[in-house]
């Protein structure tokens, strides 16, 4: 797993081959970070990253300024794994929770301005995530929430959906709730 941008860019870190999670590919990873960087104020963002698996995408987010980042695994190893990166790269900023997302948004009362969600393409309930995110209250009006898919997910259909971008086997879909007009 490969840092692709910002101040820890290049930065290198094995997670072990007997790990379970599927980093994001430094190739989407970039196409990502690419369109981010014109949409994304990182120094007054305040960003969550569920399902973090080796924790990629929290560093990418770090690396590249983020004011906050709360990072949520549920495997023991995993959630390990990103504490280690976190002290070897001696960040403060960055909230690291062990728990289920789906209770995690359930009980959580803070708020976002950009979330991110790679659930496991085999997940037997990923459709529902997209649409349990938006409606838990999570995400700032105005603010972005990114899922990572395979191809044979469409969320088009949904409310606050935007584009989707695919690079290979591997997709991002955007939604954006609409900020309340100013008086």
């Amino acid at each position: 797993m490969r840092i692709v941008g910002g101040k820890f860019k290049g930065r290198i870190f094995n997670p072990g081959k007997s790990f379970k999670a599927r980093p994001t590919t430094d190739f989407a990873k970039e196409n990502l970070f690419n369109i981010l960087e014109n949409r994304i104020d990182w120094e007054s963002t305040d960003a969550l990253d569920l399902f973090s698996g080796t924790g990629s995408i929290s560093y990418e987010l770090i690396s590249r300024g983020c004011r906050r980042v709360t990072s949520v695994e549920m495997i023991f190893r995993h959630y390990r794994f990103i504490g280690e990166v976190k002290a070897l790269l001696e960040i403060g900023n960055l909230n690291i929770v062990r728990d289920n997302v789906f209770e995690f948004i359930e009980k959580h009362q803070d708020q976002y301005d950009l979330i991110f969600a790679d659930p496991p393409f085999d997940l037997k309930n990923l459709g529902e995530v997209p649409g349990r995110i938006l409606a838990s209250g999570l995400l700032r009006p105005g603010g972005l929430l990114i899922v990572e898919h395979g191809r044979n997910n469409q969320f088009s259909n949904l409310p606050g959906f935007r584009e989707i971008r695919s690079y290979g086997s591997v997709c991002f879909s955007f939604f954006q709730l609409e900020k309340p007009e100013e008086n």
